[in-house]
């Protein structure tokens, strides 16, 4: 069915004529807190007489979109830009379907403003071919305040503080974990309690060095073991729900916590909600001090000399402070750039912006491996496999540190 979508899309778009000032645009933000912050960027590019032209393709990991796009290339019909991320930007800068950013880039100062670990991904072959819109940090818990405060709970700490307080959530009546169980959903948890078992050394080694020592020790059959007491608390309708139905369980006090990147802010704030007041928001136990992250992206494609210049103006528009202050405001991400003042942020976009600065300064800057930011996609798939293979029960801890062994070694 998705092959069709993808001809039928690319087939109905190359039946239109392009305006010289049209943008149009791949993307798969269609959350309401997504779309909310999306309006930030269209109306910002509207007001400098750039119209956008939306193509989105719902799936939070971009697997539907990345299909259409692909379809879109190949009959030599690309969107004007397509949000990536990661390991996937580099794939198509080496194909040799990007844009050539660097008068942007140079006009701007982007050199100087963007952190070298976006700028890895940013450029191919030291061409910049896409306009980071963020930094999103992955090893958050979003926690019901109302939930927490009732049973007498404190922000757990550690590991074991985490599941005492899910027992006790559990205990209560309520579902202690919410959860969508999606591969990259089971990836992102992956990821924290990958960091949280062993450490930036060992994450790192692991995740983004693939060292197979590593990937078969003891401490990975720690991190599995981990990972199957987390299934153990989530309730019995989680395979295949959307993250965002994950964070409506905690917005409407179904559930204790969700334990997803800073997107879900976003939801948060779209329902209403308040930091502090109706959720918290604080690292994954034993997280503190590092951060895991992904950037969303948007590369800008090859097209005709009539359309360049609404490229370029999109291109500007996202790494313009105003921009990157008021979309990250709504996104619940943090600014893609180091001179973005934190005043018109909430105390969850402080601490995100505070925690990114220090990781960057630290070295404990990571990235995630969930979200195409540790390793290439093939790798990254075949973790997937094993992960949630894993969170299923299809798997022991020990089996599936032989599965993870072999699935990377095989992957490379």
């Amino acid at each position: 069915m998705l092959k069709k979508i993808a001809f039928a899309v690319a087939v109905s778009a190359s039946a239109g004529a392009y305006a010289a000032d049209n943008v149009e645009v791949l993307h798969w933000w269609t959350s309401g807190g997504e779309a909310a912050a999306l309006n930030v960027l269209k109306d910002d590019l509207s007001g400098n007489g750039v119209t956008w032209q939306d193509m989105p393709v719902a799936g939070g990991g971009g697997e539907g979109a990345m299909t259409v796009l692909r379809a879109r290339v190949t009959a030599n019909n690309a969107p004007t830009a397509a949000q990536m991320l990661g390991f996937d930007i580099q794939d198509w800068g080496a194909q040799g379907s990007a844009a050539d950013l660097n008068s942007v880039a140079q006009a701007e100062n982007w050199d100087a403003v963007v952190p070298s670990a976006l700028q890895r991904f940013s450029k191919y072959d030291g061409q910049w071919i896409a306009a980071p819109v963020n930094v999103h940090s992955t090893n958050w818990v979003w926690a019901n305040k109302k939930i927490f405060d009732e049973l007498g709970l404190a922000m757990p700490l550690n590991f074991d503080q985490l599941i005492d307080a899910l027992d006790a959530i559990k205990a209560a009546g309520y579902t202690a974990f919410a959860h969508g169980g999606q591969a990259w959903q089971d990836a992102t948890v992956f990821d924290s309690v990958v960091l949280s078992t062993g450490g930036v050394d060992f994450y790192r080694q692991s995740m983004i060095d693939l060292d197979a020592e590593a990937l078969g020790s003891d401490t990975m059959k720690t991190v599995f073991e981990r990972m199957g007491k987390l299934a153990s608390y989530v309730d019995d309708n989680f395979s295949g729900r959307d993250w965002n139905l994950a964070s409506a369980m905690v917005i409407n006090n179904e559930a204790g916590i969700q334990i997803m990147g800073d997107w879900a802010k976003g939801e948060f704030l779209n329902a209403g909600k308040v930091p502090g007041q109706d959720f918290m928001c604080f690292r994954f136990p034993g997280t503190a001090g590092a951060v895991t992250f992904n950037s969303d992206q948007f590369v800008m494609f090859k097209v005709g000399d009539d359309r360049q210049k609404a490229q370029g103006e999109m291109a500007k528009a996202v790494l313009s402070p105003g921009f990157q202050s008021a979309f990250n405001v709504v996104k619940g991400s943090v600014p893609a750039r180091t001179d973005v003042s934190d005043a018109d942020f909430d105390d969850c976009g402080k601490k995100g912006m505070r925690d990114l600065a220090d990781a960057n300064a630290n070295g404990t800057l990571l990235g995630s491996m969930a979200h195409g930011h540790a390793a290439p996609a093939a790798v990254k798939n075949a973790v997937y496999d094993v992960v949630t293979a894993h969170f299923n029960g299809e798997y022991s801890a020990e089996d599936a540190v032989a599965e993870l062994v072999a699935a990377v070694s095989d992957a490379q």
